[in-house]
């Protein structure tokens, strides 16, 4: 038995089917992952995202170390409630990590992934000498994610009606907090919607209401395709250790500037900067019919191999897709081996949909 969030009662009530995930029994899906994915592109679902980490940073020198720890720039949180990506690098420029951080009145808020609770706090407390912070984690917090073009209109008759005109008023990648809930305009569908912290207590209560507005439950399975569609990385997939930012599809959350913050893995990040980077993280879309999988090899005529990383069924595409590391020389075209038989794929930028919109 894993770990479970304080809805996992909720989930099998409603028909859940249960996996693990990173440690976790999480849904999977309640009766159709297509239907949930389609659900939210065109109007919008819940996701129980309590198995996250959520951690706050304080104390005097909260700001100076985060600009050590995190490659993008803190600084450009101008304000409390504003929210940035970033990735945690090791000195190899390796991604430990990837999360949001968030800007509150008293300090920052991170929200990392669940597989890697244990290996980020063990960063973070052995890199702490020297700093004057504060690290506290919070699991009494559940997160839901409500995703989709009219997730904040269906939240905001819900909620009361301060909350509902904060939510009206937000910009994407901004929060606020009221009262002990923090919501924020961020999620991992490519899709509007808010992802809402709140007492562990209150989540069961909170989600029955949401569901029984119409507002469809969503599993893990939907999570994938949407966040593959919009081209966003799961970490140990496409992101881990042994990729830096470059090679991920991830250099635009780098900030080199300003020359003088020297972050870890900076160093290694310059070097194969100027280097040039020898791989890149690409999209595929198979025109034939199979699926492609994590772990398939790619072919390049003339160029060299490389491997898919994600791929899944795309619902909105109705054709397979996949994310995938291959030589940087890489054009237009590739081939994919599925079961011993080489497949034709088309090479394109890995966005394939956000916002509804196909980009393909």
């Amino acid at each position: 038995m894993g770990q479970r969030t304080p809805l996992y009662d909720l989930h099998l009530a409603l028909g859940a089917k249960m996996v693990d995930f990173g440690g976790w029994d999480m849904p999977l899906h309640y009766g159709s992952q297509v239907e949930e994915h389609h659900q939210v592109r065109r109007d919008c679902g819940v996701f129980d995202v309590s198995h996250m980490t959520v951690i706050d940073i304080g104390g005097a020198q909260a700001a100076a170390w985060l600009q050590y720890l995190l490659a993008n720039d803190i600084e450009r949180l101008s304000a409390p409630g504003k929210a940035l990506y970033s990735t945690l690098l090791n000195e190899q420029g390796g991604v430990i990590d990837d999360m949001i951080v968030y800007r509150c009145d008293d300090g920052y808020r991170l929200v990392v992934n669940a597989a890697t609770r244990d290996k980020d706090l063990a960063w973070l407390q052995a890199r702490r000498v020297g700093f004057d912070v504060s690290i506290q984690e919070h699991p009494e917090l559940a997160i839901l994610a409500v995703q989709g073009p009219h997730a904040r209109e269906r939240v905001a008759d819900l909620v009361t009606a301060s909350r509902a005109a904060l939510i009206r008023e937000l910009k994407p990648f901004e929060g606020f907090v009221d009262g002990d809930w923090f919501i924020a305009r961020t999620g991992y569908t490519g899709e509007d919607g808010l992802e809402i912290m709140l007492p562990a207590v209150q989540a069961p209560g909170f989600f029955n209401d949401l569901v029984g507005a119409g507002i469809a439950p969503s599993g893990l399975g939907a999570r994938d395709t949407l966040r593959l569609e919009a081209g966003m990385n799961l970490y140990g997939q496409d992101i881990d250790e042994a990729h830096s930012p470059l090679t991920s599809n991830l250099a635009w959350s780098v900030a080199w500037e300003p020359a003088t913050r020297d972050f870890i893995g900076r160093a290694a990040l310059e070097a194969e900067r100027d280097a040039g980077p020898q791989l890149k993280l690409v999209g595929l879309v198979l025109e034939e019919r199979g699926v492609l999988r994590a772990h398939q090899v790619v072919r390049i005529s003339e160029v060299g191999e490389g491997e898919i990383t994600s791929g899944s069924f795309s619902p909105t595409l109705s054709k397979s897709i996949a994310l995938a590391r291959v030589p940087m020389a890489t054009a237009d075209r590739a081939e994919v081996e599925i079961r011993g038989r080489w497949y034709p794929v088309r090479v394109v930028k890995p966005t394939f949909v956000r916002h509804g919109k196909i980009l393909i």
